[in-house]
């Protein structure tokens, strides 16, 4: 275990308090874990696998040899861009406080309810996905129930969300493991399926084929479209909706060590290392497959059905087990994540009932109202967006925009009034790379809102109305923001008064 050295501590609360919070949470996290907990949500073996459809019923293997790398490589530039900027504020609120800080509380305002929104569409979206993919690797002849699919996605962030509660220690174990289960399942699945393959066509990995209309019984995974090229970019939302989530890196970095550097090393390796991984993996799926246009044909059991086709069934069912607690992991890892960012906004006072909310418990060091509240937004969710494809569109969008916003004030500010960088740089390249990520953003939310998804657009357009007659007329004029510039007297005092009344209550993180 990666446990902070005093010196590391010391300078870590000292960058807090200049930013103007107080040491609350547990600060235990080292290197590997934060990486560990960004590589926990992205999952290849969550989005990779249950939304494999996604890419594969576009134009077939293109999408996954030239699409997956292709995406994958934005999203290295929006995680590079924002690991810039993660250096030189390393706060739980992460893209909120950046926002809020190089644009104004308006800007951070509006990025906090995006990325809060993201995180909880994506919290949904794991949860539901693990649930179909169990049903359709244990049961192929069942169908979604909405009442069962209700229960269990229940039963499933009710637990992640105990485990939350009880204290960091406890997720940094199951989340530093489900690290390293990752990369050995992608690692054992994708031999296996390159060892079973009947022949080894590379071709298929850049042929495009239109599998667009199919299932041809059923909804299809994309309506018929005779544009190979609009199929192709509509397939992007698999690797999109897959490589999201390493913001979580940032929203730790008051639970991790030498947060200034660690926090951006996490992201971009998390998406570095992810994104290499699952190219391998998926490309081994396109190459195992028998009768390629058959496998389309079967929609979103595409990749249950490419694995029994060419292992034996015992093997096979062994291995969906191990892609199940992949998949469970990675939910655990985003309410790590989307309760930090719940508890960051919360402490400045950017939500209902925030004194409430921002609530540390001080026996366990976790925001514990947080936790609970995300939980039960996500499960609320999955009521109204009954199709998966919808509530992938959504998070993504979500996600990406809230992104992508404090990188766009950031190449504004870049040189300007933010000066003062991290010890985490991209030195010249800042700009270009803000400028790719700015632009890629902007074509992955088209994309999304694309049908079957076009649902997605009313979500995100009520959102954008909604969130805009709040501002105005109310958080405009009561929302204060994140405190930066010098702290006043009483603002140090009151952080201080934090500091002694958590660390003074019975904790059992301070517990060997």
């Amino acid at each position: 275990m990666n446990t902070p050295t005093g010196s590391d501590e010391s300078d870590d609360v000292r960058t807090l308090h200049k930013l103007g919070y107080a040491q609350e949470l547990s600060r235990v996290l080292g290197g590997f874990s934060n990486f560990a907990i960004s590589m926990s949500i992205i999952c290849i073996l969550a989005g990779g696998i249950t939304s494999f459809h996604v890419g594969y019923c576009s134009v077939g293997g293109a999408a996954i040899g030239l699409g997956w790398p292709l995406v994958c490589l934005f999203s290295l530039c929006v995680a590079a861009t924002m690991g810039q900027i993660a250096s030189a504020f390393p706060t739980a609120g992460g893209l909120y406080h950046w926002a809020a800080i190089l644009g104004g509380r308006g800007w951070g305002w509006t990025t906090a309810w995006f990325n809060l929104a993201g995180l909880v569409t994506v919290l949904a979206s794991i949860n539901v996905g693990t649930y179909r993919f169990a049903l359709s690797a244990f049961y192929p002849d069942a169908k979604p129930d909405p009442m069962t699919q209700f229960v269990v996605v229940l039963l499933l962030t009710v637990s992640q969300a105990i485990v939350n509660h009880r204290g960091i220690r406890v997720t940094q174990i199951l989340t530093d493991f489900s690290g390293y289960w990752i990369l050995l399942i992608a690692a054992v699945l994708t031999l296996s399926l390159f060892a079973a393959a009947p022949s080894h066509e590379f071709s298929r990995l850049w042929t495009f084929t239109n599998y667009s209309g199919l299932p041809s019984e059923g909804l299809p995974v994309w309506p018929q479209h005779e544009s190979l090229v609009w199929l192709f970019a509509l397939g992007f939302l698999l690797p999109a909706y897959t490589i999201t989530g390493f913001d979580a890196s940032a929203h730790v970095s008051e639970e991790t060590a030498g947060a200034a550097q660690n926090v951006p090393r996490g992201i971009v390796r998390s998406v570095l290392v992810s994104g290499l991984f699952g190219w391998l993996m998926l490309c081994a799926i396109v190459l195992a497959m028998r009768d390629p246009a058959a496998v389309a044909e079967k929609g979103d059991g595409a990749f249950v059905f490419t694995l029994g086709d060419v292992l034996p069934s015992w093997y096979s069912a062994v291995l969906l087990g191990c892609l199940v607690i992949a998949q469970y992991l990675c939910g655990l890892a985003t309410v790590t994540s989307a309760s930090r960012m719940m508890f960051a906004f919360a402490r400045d006072g950017g939500l209902p009932a925030s004194h409430w909310v921002r609530t540390v418990s001080p026996r366990f060091r976790t925001p514990a109202v947080a936790i609970w509240a995300v939980s039960l937004a996500s499960i609320l969710f999955t009521v109204y967006a009954e199709v998966f494809e919808t509530i992938i569109a959504v998070c993504v969008i979500f996600l990406y925009i809230s992104y992508v916003l404090p990188t766009a004030i950031g190449l504004v500010a870049y040189g300007r009034w933010w000066n003062e960088m991290g010890p985490w740089t991209l030195g010249r390249w800042f700009r270009p790379l803000a400028v790719v990520s700015i632009l890629g953003c902007a074509g992955l939310i088209v994309i999304g809102m694309q049908p079957p998804n076009d649902k997605a657009a009313v979500v995100v357009g009520g959102m954008i109305v909604v969130l805009g007659v709040l501002w105005f007329a109310v958080a405009k004029h009561t929302f204060p923001g994140p405190p930066h510039g010098v702290l006043t007297t009483a603002q140090q005092e009151a952080i201080r008064a934090a500091e002694v009344a958590v660390h003074e209550a019975p904790s059992i993180e301070a517990k060997p």
